[in-house]
């Protein structure tokens, strides 16, 4: 019922993960990331603790086959499921049970995989991953949110469209991005302003929050008020 892109960026160590469905709030239950370890998306009739087994795997140095095998090994229901991967060598994988509504499969070279079931046609997965390859200059976001555009155009969902979701993780315990579109007539044209919007007022103060790198973050005040005041927000911290 679904289809999503997994990927790694090498150049910066980012994994990033994003869908697009006729389902409600699909990313809450498909696209998972972990940092330094990998991209997972998990669909059909959706078993999300298959998510986190596939990405422990990997991070043992598990490869996805592997990781992805020893999940749906434990699932009865492994024949309605949908999984796919990417690790932190580029390397990929995906399982399509054989009861998984057509189309359904998956498509994918190093450092990405594009995975989908529920589909209009068997354009749609290859038409994503090569709006994926088509400006390898976009940082990873874009190029996800290209893709999905791509799979759109050639299809997408045979049954319409809800949802759509993306996340980006680096070096935290948590996404740099996680960016939701729950119930939307147009959810991927929403999700794309969504993207915007976090560029413009999230991404570039990621570095002000605290990291591994910096447990503390930005406390000086005085570079914090200067920070809003170049927003235009009329606040100062107390002293």
């Amino acid at each position: 019922m679904t289809w999503s892109i997994v990927a790694y960026d090498k150049a910066v160590g980012s994994f990033g993960a994003a869908v697009a469905t006729k389902a409600f709030a699909s990313g809450s239950f498909v696209p998972f990331v972990r940092a330094g370890v990998g991209a997972v998306g998990t669909q059909s009739l959706t078993n999300r603790y298959l998510a986190p087994v596939v990405l422990d795997a990997l991070a043992r140095g598990l490869s996805p086959k592997l990781a992805i095998e020893t999940a749906v090994a434990g699932d009865e229901g492994r024949e309605l499921r949908q999984l796919h991967c990417v690790d932190r060598k580029g390397r990929f994988a995906a399982w399509t049970g054989r009861h998984c509504v057509e189309w359904c499969g998956s498509v994918g070279e190093p450092f990405v995989s594009v995975a989908g079931n529920m589909l209009s046609n068997d354009s749609v997965a290859q038409a994503t991953l090569g709006g994926f390859k088509a400006d390898p200059s976009l940082p990873l976001p874009e190029r996800m949110m290209a893709a999905l555009e791509a799979g759109e155009a050639a299809g997408g969902d045979r049954r319409g469209r809800q949802s759509a979701a993306m996340m980006l993780i680096s070096t935290e315990d948590f996404p740099d991005l996680s960016i939701h579109v729950d119930d939307h007539a147009a959810p991927l044209p929403e999700l794309r302003r969504l993207l915007g919007v976090w560029r413009r007022e999230r991404a570039p103060y990621l570095h002000n929050s605290p990291s591994r790198a910096n447990p503390t973050g930005m406390i000086d005040l005085d570079a914090l008020d200067a920070s809003f005041a170049a927003r235009g927000i009329p606040v100062r911290f107390k002293r």
